[in-house]
This record gives C-alpha cells, sequence and structure tokens, in this order.
C-alpha cells in the first residue's frame, strides 16, 4: 500500500503561485519554535530534522523529512507559532510558497485541498500510534512505534525493504532513550527477525 508522504505539489505550479527557491546549508535554521508561520515549504534536495531542546539542552527529534516531502503544513492553517525548530542535517534547497498564496491555491483545487486533508490526518493518525508506543517501558516496541511511523511516508509496496535513513543517535533522540539502549534493542529485534541490519543500516 502506498501511504501519504506528506505533500509533494508539482513544482510548475508552486512556482505558478508565487514560490521561490531557497537555499541552506548544513546545520542552518529554517525556522525556529515561536517563529510565526508565513510560507509553505517544500523540499527538493536535501533533508531537515524537526527538533525541541529541553531545559537541560537535551535534543528530542519529532521527524527527520526529506526530497519530495513538506514540513511546518499545519501552521498555515492555525493563528499559531511553531512548537518545533526545523533544521538542516545537510545542504537543503527548498521551494517556499507565501502562505497568502497557498491558501489561494488550496482554495481554487479541490483535489489538492482534499490531498491536504488526507495528509495531516495521516499524520495525525500516526503521530498517535508512535505516541502509544512512546508510553512503553518496553525499547523495542518504543523502536517499533517509531519504525511504523517512518515508514507511513513512504512506499511500503516492497514489504520489508524500508531503509532507515537514520544514526544511532538520531534514533535515541526520536524516542527519548540511550544510545546504547537503543543499539541493544536493535540487536534483539534483529535476532527475532523483525528488522534486518546491513552495513550498519536499519531495513525494516
Amino acid at each position: 500500500m502506498k501511504t501519504i508522504s506528506c505533500m509533494n505539489i508539482d513544482e510548475k505550479v508552486l512556482y505558478s503561485y508565487g514560490g521561490e527557491t531557497k537555499q541552506y546549508k548544513k546545520g542552518e535554521i529554517i525556522y525556529r519554535e515561536g517563529d510565526y508561520s508565513l510560507y509553505y515549504l517544500q523540499i527538493v534536495e536535501g533533508k531537515v530534522k524537526l527538533n525541541n531542546y529541553d531545559e537541560e539542552g537535551k535534543e528530542f527529534i519529532h521527524n527527520i523529512l526529506g526530497k519530495n516531502q513538506s514540513f511546518g503544513d499545519s501552521m498555515l492553517f492555525l493563528d499559531k507559532f511553531y512548537p518545533m525548530n526545523a533544521i538542516c542535517i545537510n545542504p537543503l534547497e527548498i521551494i517556499r510558497v507565501p502562505k497568502d498564496q497557498f491558501l489561494k491555491l488550496i482554495k481554487t483545487d479541490p483535489k489538492l485541498s482534499l490531498e491536504m486533508n488526507a495528509c495531516l490526518s495521516h499524520r495525525l493518525y500516526f503521530k498517535a500510534i508512535m505516541i502509544q508506543n512512546m508510553a512503553s517501558l518496553n525499547p523495542a516496541s518504543r523502536l517499533t512505534g517509531l519504525l511504523n511511523y517512518l515508514k507511513s511516508y513512504h512506499d511500503d509496496s516492497c514489504g520489508s525493504c524500508f531503509h532507515v535513513q537514520l544514526t544511532r543517535q538520531q534514533i535515541a533522540n526520536l524516542v527519548g532513550l540511550r544510545v546504547e539502549t537503543v543499539i541493544r534493542a536493535l540487536k534483539k529485534m534483529e535476532k527475532e527477525g523483525s528488522i534486518t541490519i546491513e552495513n550498519r543500516k536499519i531495513i525494516y
């Protein structure tokens, strides 16, 4: 089954509604927690992580997104500030469309509007499942919830072939565990056959 991989709008359409290309360097901040949403943002090349830091400076990663995916969409429909940061993991190129123009596009294209509603609903559904798994004291349950959540953004028609493009540390930050605990849990999951590890890359 092909799942919804965030919004992926044709670039020509985005440019026709005032879209512009922006490039960022590794480590640059696209927006900060507390900033106001001004643009629709879609990735052309590169990766972005959405994160927060607690009072002690510990990082918690909410998601990592890549080519042809969008981020921060839900804030376009709310008069609210971003609840997290968006930071470039590597050199990044995005197309951004001013909020007013993007809302105009959504209003004039019913099909696109339905796709946006489906995408946001899909995110909420898998986020709820992930939160349930995160409440577990079992590291494997947390990791399974995360893997299902990440895989939901990709085409899983090939079955158990989703390559997790995350480091062990990034995974630990996503599930709120120590990296040593994650490594042990992944080894156990590999022995049980729920994942495969090839050249240190996790396949789910």
